[in-house]
């Protein structure tokens, strides 16, 4: 049976330019190509547990214009229940994102119909109390996540925070998180340290995945274990989507009751199988594409 999988976060079309190398501060750089394609955290993320093998629902707010029609179609084609997607009157988020020919990013974001996600209903909170695992990012409201995983954690729901981008946390809400996941940049900004510390993330959440870009990851928990799990070798067309395809993933394998340093193991492949391809959400691993890759 397919772990059920609850997204809450946000929902952008993604603007991308794709260029030799990305301009520095007051420089125009002429570009290769431009794509536009849905994204935002959150729709990636439901998008790839879907894809992933999850039975997969949104929560999250687009707006009334063009791109918001395109926004829903993109998640329910891809198998997500959109029944409780909000449609806020307004504009939907938007991000612009900038690639090298070396897959490397930079991404402004501008929220529009994300900022009015607030105030979770009860339908919402039973949904979320209902799943297997929920999982929660950064670009919403803050005090919608907490709501979230409040409900997550009062049904008895795994919780997952994927603390991107980095912000200022609530006081109390990674008491909610059951495991937090973070790249080096966030990790500092949630553990206030110089550098990524696990022993001092550790002290605020039991378990911690520290994604390492093409180094892979590492897993950490309050039982004892730090392991470095390596990345999959493969050529990069572009990262932008491979956080969202490892964290997507990640959710599934966990929820389908996987042992987490497998789970991870499993993420790192979703994350390989996704940089090959540009793109956002038009890059996110099939299932298949993933059991491929983990099996080689």
């Amino acid at each position: 049976m397919a772990p059920r999988v609850v997204v809450v976060g946000s929902a952008n079309m993604d603007l991308v330019g794709l260029a030799p190398t990305l301009p520095r501060p007051g420089e125009t750089v002429l570009g290769d190509d431009f794509v536009m394609a849905p994204g935002g955290k959150g729709s990636n993320q439901a998008i790839a547990a879907a894809r992933a093998g999850g039975e997969t629902t949104f929560l999250g707010a687009i707006g009334s214009d063009a791109f918001g029609v395109t926004l829903g179609a993109r998640l329910a084609a891809a198998g997500v229940n959109t029944t409780r997607v909000r449609t806020s009157y307004g504009t939907s988020g938007v991000a612009v994102i900038m690639v090298d020919r070396a897959g490397e990013n930079s991404i402004l974001v501008s929220p529009g119909a994300n900022r009015t996600f607030t105030g979770l209903t009860a339908d919402e909170q039973a949904v979320i109390g209902e799943a297997d695992v929920l999982l929660c990012q950064q670009e919403i409201p803050m005090e919608t996540v907490h709501a979230a995983l409040r409900a997550g954690r009062a049904g008895g729901t795994r919780t997952i925070l994927n603390a991107a981008p980095a912000r200022d946390l609530p006081p109390g809400l990674l008491d909610e998180v059951d495991l937090l996941l973070v790249n080096e940049i966030e990790a500092r900004a949630v553990a206030g340290t110089e550098e990524p510390d696990m022993g001092a993330l550790l002290a605020l959440v039991p378990r911690v995945v520290l994604t390492l870009s093409g180094s892979g990851a590492r897993y950490a928990d309050r039982d004892g274990q730090d392991v470095h799990i390596p990345a999959f070798p493969v050529e990069v067309a572009d990262t932008t989507a491979a956080g969202d395809a490892f964290t997507g993933a990640l959710a599934v394998a966990w929820g389908e009751g996987r042992d987490l340093l497998d789970a991870v193991r499993w993420a790192n492949a979703a994350g390989a199988a996704c940089v090959q391809r540009v793109g956002a959400s038009g890059a996110l691993p099939e299932r298949a594409e993933i059991e491929a890759l983990y099996n080689s």
